[in-house]
Formats: structure tokens, C-alpha cells, sequence
């Protein structure tokens, strides 16, 4: 199989591209594209940047520069209930800032459902116990903004009760695979919990403890697929 993994950051793919191994590099339209195996698999690792823009136009460039057939996105996410340290495979994935007007339902894009359905396939893998019992399934909501407060949280949580985590690309990502008939899987690691002290600070000091037990998830994944 051939699989892209995504990051939104440098500080995220350089991380990820440890599990490669021995990995080349390519540039295609800007983008740095690492390439190795794991396993029987094809593994390409790009960054797709931050924000709902930037994740959907890399998505699709790469889709169609490397035509993968699985796109797993793996980095860090706001603990919405989750406590920081947790990893959460996302079983849905939804915008947490778009509504179309009235007429139409609180976080539906136009043209698409509500909840982009991840992978199944990575999910029976949680299912089977071939994923340690730490890592947690839910709902992941995405807006265009660094989620920082509890009134936020509350906010996105009286549209979306059972959301368990935030973050920028998830959704966007989603729209852009289902779009293209593409299977994709979203694991995060907790790396804050807005509201609950100075998250802003959680967050940078979290990468002084890098969180490669996700990325140690990421490649279980795909050891198993």
C-alpha cells in the first residue's frame, strides 16, 4: 500500500520522519516529500501546514503528485475532556466555524455531511486490540484558530457535545480525501487543554518532552494494515 503521512509543522515532521528509517527526498511544487518504507508499505511524509488552507491545498497537491491510497495526518491537538499526553485516533472529523446561512446545519460545508468518517479499516485495528489501550477514539472539530479558552471550548462543545479534541487541519484534510475518494485516518496527541491553566505555555513546553509515542502509534498503524 501506499501511504502519505501529514504533519502541520516542522517540529511534527521532523518527528515522523523518524520512523522512516533511511528515507530520500523529493521536491514536488514546494513541497519537501520524504520517502521510505515501513514494513511492506510505500510511506511518503510532508508537511502540510497550518490551517485549513494550507492543509486542504497540500492534500490535494500531494494526492495528485504521489496518488497515495491511505492519507494518515499525525501531530498534536487541544485536549477538549482529554487530559495532555493522551492519543486520540479520531473515529469523525468535523468544522467547528462553518455555517453556510440558514437553512443549513451548524458545521456543514457546503455540498458534504457533517462528520467526515475516517478510515475503518485503521479503526478495526483499535477495534482488534492491535492499538494499545491508552489510545482513545472521538470526535476531533477543526476551525481556522488556536483554541486557547474554556469559553471557546464551551462554545464548540454546544454544537459538537461529544467532541474530545481541537485542531486546525483535521477536517480539512478529511473533506479534501473524501473529495478524491481517498481513505484517511487523523491521530493526535493531547498537547494542551484550553481552559485549564495557561495552555499557550503547556503547549510550548510540551515539545521539550517530544511526543514520539504518537508517531510510535502512527507506525504500529501501519505495521497492521
Amino acid at each position: 500500500m501506499k501511504i502519505l503521512i501529514l504533519a502541520a509543522m516542522d517540529k511534527e515532521l521532523q518527528l515522523i520522519t523518524s520512523i522512516l528509517g533511511s528515507a530520500t527526498a523529493q521536491t514536488f511544487e514546494g513541497i519537501t516529500i520524504h520517502f521510505g518504507k515501513i514494513g511492506r508499505h510505500e510511506v511518503y511524509v510532508a508537511k502540510c501546514g497550518i490551517g485549513k488552507v494550507n492543509s486542504a491545498l497540500s492534500t490535494y497537491k500531494l494526492l495528485k503528485a504521489i496518488s497515495p491510497e491511505m492519507v494518515i495526518n499525525s501531530g498534536v491537538a487541544g485536549g477538549a475532556g482529554l487530559p495532555i499526553g493522551n492519543i486520540l485516533l479520531a473515529d469523525r472529523v468535523a468544522y467547528s466555524d462553518v455555517w453556510c446561512g440558514p437553512g443549513t446545519q451548524y458545521g456543514e460545508a457546503d455540498g458534504y455531511p457533517l462528520f467526515f468518517q475516517t478510515s475503518s479499516k485503521v479503526l478495526a485495528l483499535k477495534e482488534n486490540g492491535c492499538l494499545s489501550d491508552a489510545v482513545r477514539t472521538g470526535l476531533i472539530c477543526t476551525s481556522d484558530k488556536f483554541i486557547s479558552t474554556a469559553d471557546e471550548i464551551k462554545f464548540i462543545r454546544s454544537h459538537f457535545p461529544d467532541v474530545c479534541a481541537v485542531d486546525m487541519e483535521s477536517a480539512s484534510i478529511g473533506q479534501t480525501c473524501i473529495m478524491e475518494g481517498v481513505d484517511f485516518s487523523i491521530v493526535r496527541v493531547v498537547s494542551d487543554t484550553p481552559g485549564e491553566g495557561e495552555n499557550t505555555s503547556q503547549y510550548n513546553d510540551f515539545w521539550t518532552d517530544a511526543p514520539l509515542k504518537t508517531f510510535s502509534t502512527v507506525r504500529t498503524i501501519i505495521e497492521n494494515l
